[in-house]
């Protein structure tokens, strides 16, 4: 074998090892974070910043996760056939849990467990559709058209200018049994794979 064909044999080698342990680690890093939808995640991030007042009602806890600095641009737009949860090279989530709450007032308690600004609104969502399916606009957010509240001020309650990194935020609504879809509505990150489903019982 000429010193040539050793070289790029060897290279070949390497670049397969290297390979193999980036994806082992990504695996393992999307497994423990509770990425992969097969199961409600048991666990809830805690906030470094603040904590989130005891619920009124029903309490749903939310998670929020990106992976932050791998992604080519803070908030960029992702376009709309990204689905579901690549933006770019990295991954965002949106965690609830549980699932389903019965009727009434309900307490949504957000934690940024991610290194962007994040936000959750809930919407109803339309018979026949699941979350996810929403159009998305060339700003790269989704219609907020029926919001029935938003947790999106830091360290508070309701509306404001987005969830900082490791803070959390509340809202509570009344809700009447039905589907509804919680939704990061920052530019690109809907697309990007932050949603879930909450139904609500009678």
């Amino acid at each position: 074998m000429t010193p040539h064909r050793r070289r790029e044999v060897w290279t070949a080698i390497a670049i397969a090892a290297a390979a193999l342990i980036l994806g082992v680690a990504t695996t393992g890093l999307m497994a423990a974070s509770g990425a992969f939808h097969g199961v409600a995640p048991s666990w809830r991030a805690q906030s470094s910043r603040c904590i989130a007042p005891a619920a009124k009602g029903s309490p749903v806890d939310v998670t929020v996760w990106d992976t932050g600095r791998m992604m080519p641009g803070p908030n960029r737009p992702a376009p709309n056939n990204v689905r579901p949860g690549w933006h770019g090279m990295g991954m965002m989530r949106l965690m609830a849990h549980p699932a389903t709450v019965p009727s009434g007032m309900v307490t949504v308690r957000v934690v940024n467990a991610g290194a962007l600004t994040h936000e959750v609104i809930v919407l109803p969502l339309s018979a026949g559709h699941t979350a996810g399916q929403r159009a998305i606009g060339s700003d790269g957010r989704v219609s907020e058209a029926g919001s029935l509240g938003e947790a999106s001020r830091t360290c508070g309650s309701g509306a404001g200018e987005g969830i900082a990194s490791g803070a959390a935020a509340w809202t509570t609504v009344t809700l009447r049994p039905g589907r509804y879809e919680l939704v990061c509505n920052v530019p690109g990150h809907y697309a990007a794979g932050m949603y879930a489903e909450l139904d609500v019982t009678r």
